[in-house]
């Protein structure tokens, strides 16, 4: 299990949360949090939030090599491509990186530099980043990971989001942003009991924000993210004013049970709905075998608790085009993503011992809630269709999906995991997005920064 440094004595607390804490305190309306004059010390109170910091011990990656190196290998595949899976060569040249140059404390220096908290919510100690930008009219924005991620993948946003001036954007642009690890994943707590489903981690992210003293805020997710941030998006909280999701759910019901039985694509749909029908059939037929392990019997994947290798084999495997990008970087092809960003996102993982915890979100969700089918969002949202991603949302049924649809765009790259591999078209793509939602805004943070 790893160990975190929890001495809140040798942690400062960024100043611009001293502040929201001290609002929060005077306001009799929402959840108390609470902190001492230096902010050295916080409550013990349930609902206080506290700094975190990541101290691996030595010892433990040592351990994590020395299994890596005592891999047991099996023979090669039988067949030249990836039809029965991840391929031998691939994953022992990720293997062979691994276990002799993947240096972990670069990702964990890059963590303890972003202001990193815990907050317990229905009893679950919540994980997360929340960096203030330094313009006063940010719009405040929480972004959802999903599956085999963590917050690494949206640590590529922090700075073009919050900072847009340097990275092409305007001081108007700018945004709060805050970046919770769901339930069992990275740092957060691991439910000890059912009931942490999409739902649950909705309402839980609601009152995130609105503890954070947030009163207008936008959110955005892709994979199991873009299905939570939906599911805000149909709870409507009067704070939500829009959302942003790079995996949408816009499949009619009846076209989405048609594509998971098997059948052929239904007559009178246009061209592009047609490829959004094939492409999502191929999905449930042959890309996501791994859905379907940890949607039924998650507690039986002892192996990728137990092996980093067979971890590592196990999220590689997440759908043909993912797996084909992710590959590449170790046969020396590679656009956005490295290999220290696959292998970082492994290691957490692994380090934290969430790969069964992870798995338990599959298995709370099994027959309750759909992936890609229409939710009912009626509150504005935008959509960012990226080539790579498991399917290429029409417009068309964008446009039934979300009765309120401000924004929509085709990407000319980038797949399944957008924030990770193409970071800058991603935030170009959240900021114009958010655009029109932001008036009322600036009042809102102007009374913030005055109250405080």
């Amino acid at each position: 299990m790893t160990h975190v440094d929890r001495d809140e004595d040798h942690i400062q607390i960024d100043r611009s949360t001293n502040r929201l804490l001290e609002l929060l305190k005077r306001k009799d309306d929402m959840t108390q949090t609470s902190a001492t004059p230096t902010g050295s010390k916080l409550t013990a109170d349930k609902d206080a939030i506290r700094p975190f910091h990541v101290n691996v011990p030595e010892a433990e990656l040592t351990e994590l090599h020395r299994r890596i190196n005592a891999t047991k290998w099996p023979e090669r595949e039988t067949v030249t491509d990836a039809s029965q899976g991840v391929q031998l060569a691939a994953i022992q040249a990720l293997a062979r990186y691994w276990g002799t140059e993947y240096d972990w404390r670069t990702i964990e220096a890059k963590l303890n530099a972003l202001p990193q908290f815990i907050t317990e919510i229905d009893g679950l100690d919540i994980h997360f980043i929340h960096v203030r930008s330094k313009h006063d009219d940010a719009l405040p924005l929480i972004v959802t990971h999903g599956w085999p991620g963590s917050i690494i993948e949206q640590m590529k946003l922090v700075d073009p989001l919050t900072n847009p001036t340097a990275h092409g954007g305007n001081a108007s642009d700018a945004f709060h942003l805050v970046i919770p690890s769901m339930p069992g994943y990275g740092y957060s707590g691991k439910p000890t009991t059912t009931g942490w489903d999409v739902a649950q981690i909705a309402r839980a992210w609601i009152k995130l924000m609105k503890r954070l003293g947030y009163t207008k805020f936008v959110a955005q997710g892709g994979d199991w993210g873009a299905v939570i941030t939906e599911h805000m998006g149909v709870l409507a909280p009067p704070e939500l004013l829009g959302i942003h999701t790079n995996m949408p759910g816009i499949f009619p019901n009846d076209i989405d049970k048609a594509a998971f039985s098997g059948a052929p694509a239904p007559s009178g749909l246009s061209a592009d709905e047609k490829v959004a029908y094939e492409r999502l059939q191929f999905v449930y037929q042959k890309g996501i075998a791994y859905g379907f392990q940890m949607g039924l019997r998650p507690q039986t994947l002892y192996g990728i608790a137990d092996s980093p290798v067979g971890l590592a084999a196990y999220f590689l495997d997440h759908d043909a085009r993912s797996y084909e990008l992710i590959s590449r970087v170790f046969e020396g092809r590679s656009e956005g993503l490295t290999r220290d960003d696959i292998l970082d996102n492994i290691t957490i993982t692994w380090l934290t011992n969430t790969a069964l915890s992870g798995a338990r979100l599959y298995w709370e969700n099994w027959g309750k809630l759909g992936y890609f089918n229409t939710k009912g969002v009626s509150i504005p949202v935008a959509v960012s269709v990226f080539p790579d991603e498991l399917y290429p949302a029409p417009r068309s049924w964008a446009e039934r999906a979300y009765p309120k649809l401000i924004h929509y765009n085709k990407l000319d790259k980038g797949g399944h995991f957008a924030a990770w591999e193409q970071p800058q078209l991603l935030s170009e793509e959240v900021r114009t997005s958010f655009r029109s939602l932001r008036s009322g805004v600036a009042t809102s943070e102007a009374n913030f920064a005055k109250a405080s």
